[in-house]
């Protein structure tokens, strides 16, 4: 999804076209089915029209916050600019964007209300993108209430992320779970990464993270391999594991978990979307998801 559609009720047209010409987006006149168009192909939409219109217009379109693109509603009266969906995700600087029409943005979100920083908001200043995404809430709430401290970690380097941790890295579309057994020698983790992601047709460049069990924390073979791909490795703790649906038989139940490469590859990608089923590569196993 690229840019920013404006849809409007016939009558508000002229006010929308003003709006587009604003912030540089396209209109769509209101129709049954100018929602679904402006969900497939827009990352912003403003909806010039009551709320109550809107909200049924976009309610059997919704996936998830991360998916969805930012929604703001903006009365016919060009009064009030108030972001439905996405607050955090392009819907409240959205909504700012409107100002220079003298039409004043109402913010609800509850960081920005008490002029706080957003996980979300961090992120998209630093060009980063959320791994564990839904640490988001938790992390969001904890800001309401006290000072969250922020680590910066040089690459290369290794992270052990909780469910109330939020990852941020920079670029990459695909997320890469990795097992292996004990004393893996870099090399082999190597290779096996290298033809897992020839089998997929992605490049290294495109990998967002590496992930595994917390158990392989010291696992020297297999820290150092993603070290020589240049990689961020992330260490996930059981729980945030067995939250996700391994397709594949794992004996990794002898451990107490679902699956190691398939739920790592999922818990931290962004579609939750397997497009490499694990595949076993000697003493490595591998799984791709984006």
């Amino acid at each position: 999804m690229t840019g920013t559609a404006v849809i409007a009720l016939e009558r508000f047209l002229p006010d929308a076209r003003r709006i587009a010409d604003t912030i540089g987006a396209v209109v769509i006149p209101y129709s049954s089915g100018a929602f679904l168009e402006a969900f497939a192909g827009y990352r912003r939409v403003v909806a010039l029209m009551s709320a109550g219109i809107a909200v049924r217009g976009i309610a059997p379109l919704l996936v998830d916050k991360w998916r969805d693109p930012a929604v703001v509603v903006v009365s016919p009266n060009l009064r009030y600019a108030i972001p439905i969906v996405g607050g955090h995700h392009g819907g409240n600087d959205l909504a700012r964007e409107l100002s220079p029409l003298g039409i004043e943005p109402v913010i609800t979100t509850a960081t920005e209300v008490f002029g706080l920083e957003s996980v979300e908001g961090l992120a998209l200043r630093r060009g980063c993108d959320v791994v564990n995404r839904d640490s988001t809430r938790v992390v969001n709430a904890a800001i309401l209430s006290a000072d969250v401290p922020l680590y910066a970690i040089a690459s290369p380097g290794i992270v052990v992320a909780g469910p109330g941790v939020s990852f941020l890295v920079k670029g990459g579309d695909y997320t890469v779970g990795v097992g292996c057994r004990r004393g893996v020698p870099a090399a082999e983790v190597v290779a096996a990464v290298g033809q897992a992601l020839r089998e997929a047709g992605v490049a290294p460049g495109e990998v967002l993270v590496y992930a595994t069990t917390a158990k392989k924390r010291r696992e020297a073979g297999l820290v150092q391999a993603i070290e020589d791909l240049e990689g961020n490795l992330v260490f996930l703790d059981d729980e945030m594991l067995n939250m996700e649906e391994a397709p594949s038989p794992s004996r990794a139940s002898l451990i107490g978990l679902a699956g190691v490469a398939e739920p790592a590859a999922l818990a931290v990608s962004k579609q939750k979307e397997l497009v490499l089923a694990k595949r076993i590569y000697g003493s490595v196993t591998v799984a791709i998801a984006r």
